[in-house]
């Protein structure tokens, strides 16, 4: 990839696409942003980020309706949620060339192995995001703490351009750090995302302050934490105890943060119930673990879906 002038697109333009391409493009990147409901607005009006680390606005923006608009690009970011894979299949071929990197930043387990499947693990590289980020508006993004970007190959050990594409996403004010493995970073995040994700819809619409407020609901949190990292570690991916603390103080800090899992919910969107609850226990029950505090948060997410 060339990453002197590369062309770059965003497949799924919310709060995480709109983030990560407008530090990309706010640092002089080519950056097409692939739009559907914000695309009139930002067409007129821009970007706004209100960051932590500073606000800017991009008053010009490569917002298009298609990716045949956009056109064959040296780097895919993938942005959208994994319940709309299927719709990959025919929105990435237009944007490929030989030498195309895919980066998907979305949740859970199950897309990298996808997208290898259909489009070649070669091109696949997968990127976890620890970053607390709304959209409060069409066109303005709240990115309110932490950004973090851990970096792995799917098709195995970090090459050199895994190393470059982290530091230039560093040059542009993006955190970013490399995995020397994607799937037990992607078991580590799990570690947060499984039990926040979760509770905030199962105990009724709470923020992660409520959560934690609630002596009940942490207790349900470490022992998630808990039972994800003892099975990452019979899967081979071996994550230290210490960071059930590490996690939930810095959780603290993220004052009344709602994961995105409860914002779809609440809007009635779909959720990512399969790539993050789902695959982990069919994941560990393919070898024989049982995962029952994961299963039962499953079960009774389940149960809420379906009486929204």
């Amino acid at each position: 990839m060339n990453l002197d002038h590369p062309r770059i697109a965003i497949i799924g333009s919310g709060a995480v696409g709109c983030y990560y391409g407008g530090r990309l493009a706010q640092h002089g990147h080519e950056v097409h942003f692939l739009m559907r409901s914000d695309y009139e607005h930002v067409k007129q009006h821009g970007l706004q980020i209100r960051s932590l680390h500073g606000d800017f606005s991009l008053p010009q923006v490569l917002c298009r309706r298609s990716t045949a608009e956009i056109g064959p690009c040296d780097l895919v970011i993938i942005a959208m949620k994994a319940t709309a894979n299927e719709a990959l299949l025919s929105l990435l071929p237009p944007l490929l060339k030989e030498d195309t990197m895919i980066l998907t930043l979305q949740n859970g387990l199950g897309s990298d192995d996808f997208l290898a499947r259909h489009f070649g693990s070669e091109r696949v590289l997968g990127g976890l995001c620890f970053v607390c980020i709304n959209r409060i508006s069409p066109g303005v993004i709240h990115h309110i703490a932490q950004g973090q970007i851990s970096l792995g190959e799917h098709s195995g050990a970090p090459q050199p351009r895994t190393h470059d594409l982290a530091a230039e996403f560093q040059r542009c004010g993006i955190q970013c750090r490399v995995e020397p493995s994607l799937i037990a970073a992607r078991w580590k995040k799990l570690v947060w995302n499984i039990p926040f994700n979760g509770l905030s819809i199962a105990a009724g619409g709470k923020d992660t302050a409520a959560i934690l407020a609630d002596p009940i609901l942490e207790k349900r949190v470490r022992d998630l934490m808990r039972e994800i990292i003892a099975t990452a570690g019979r899967l081979g991916h071996e994550i230290p105890l210490s960071l059930i603390d590490d996690m939930i103080e810095r959780t603290r800090t993220m004052s009344a943060y709602k994961p995105s899992s409860l914002i779809d919910f609440l809007a009635g969107s779909e959720v990512e119930l399969d790539a993050i609850w789902g695959e982990p226990m069919r994941r560990a029950a393919a070898a024989g673990i049982a995962m029952p505090e994961v299963k039962r948060l499953h079960e009774e997410l389940k149960a809420r879906i379906a009486a929204r």
